[in-house]
């Protein structure tokens, strides 16, 4: 416990230096927010009711950022093993699982971080939270997150490189993203599409965010919930198998 709580603290004392990161992760999210938003709000918002589309892609768009900084907090694996780091961790009295389980969980506490900060805009799209709904929001933002940092750890821990991280990236998170109905809903899609959906972990985590706000859930809430832990331990067997194997390799 003690190794896993020391690799959190080092990632999160790291984003506390590299402020400018939590800054610059904001960017892509508030474009889509609010200028993608605003843009189809104009044409087609009255197809979303009185909030209009900007209020119905809000949880997408934080579902966007806990998938793409959650997963991207990972690169830091690829770093420490380029400048040797990783190898003096692997060798140090901490075990590899205690590693393994630090790294998904920092980065899903940087993700958290970062999106957290979202929900200060929520009354600027139209979106208001009770303190259930809000409870139920972060809950499946946390989920979600962790989830994600799982899969970009088992990613990561694979390369040796950091130049390719971005196959991952536009390969990997870009499709899951856009086919989760993040930005569209998914009740009236083509059945391959509803169908891509369904083995989508991010389509769950868009479901739960959403339907905690309007109380429509496109999947049944205990079928989220499990599909998304059967995904978390997967990605999280995945990333432990990668560093007992491998992960001091250069």
């Amino acid at each position: 416990m003690n190794g896993i709580v020391g690799i959190i603290f080092l990632d999160i004392e790291r984003l506390w230096i590299n402020r400018n990161r939590v800054l610059m992760s904001l960017v892509q999210p508030l474009l889509y927010l609010f200028v993608l938003g605003s843009g189809l709000s104009a044409s087609a918002g009255a197809h979303f009711g009185s909030g209009g589309y900007q209020k119905y892609i809000y949880p997408g768009i934080v579902i966007l950022t806990l998938l793409f900084n959650s997963s991207s907090a990972a690169i830091g694996i690829v770093v420490d093993r380029q400048v040797g780091f990783l190898k003096a961790l692997l060798v140090a009295p901490v075990s590899r699982n205690a590693i393994a389980f630090g790294k998904i969980l920092s980065g899903a506490l940087q993700a958290m971080v970062i999106a957290i900060l979202l929900l200060l805009l929520a009354p600027f799209v139209g979106v208001t939270f009770t303190v259930a709904s809000l409870v139920k929001f972060v809950l499946a933002m946390a989920l979600s997150a962790v989830v994600f940092s799982a899969l970009g750890v088992g990613f990561a821990a694979r390369l040796s490189a950091i130049t390719s991280f971005p196959v991952f990236t536009n390969t990997i998170l870009l499709p899951m993203f856009f086919l989760s109905g993040a930005i569209y809903p998914l009740d009236n899609v083509p059945a391959w599409l509803r169908a891509l959906a369904y083995v989508d972990p991010v389509a769950y985590g868009v479901d739960l965010l959403r339907g905690s706000l309007s109380g429509h859930y496109v999947f049944p809430v205990p079928l989220s919930l499990l599909v998304l832990v059967g995904f978390l331990l997967a990605f999280a067997y995945s990333a432990v198998r990668v560093f007992d194997g491998r992960g001091g390799d250069d």
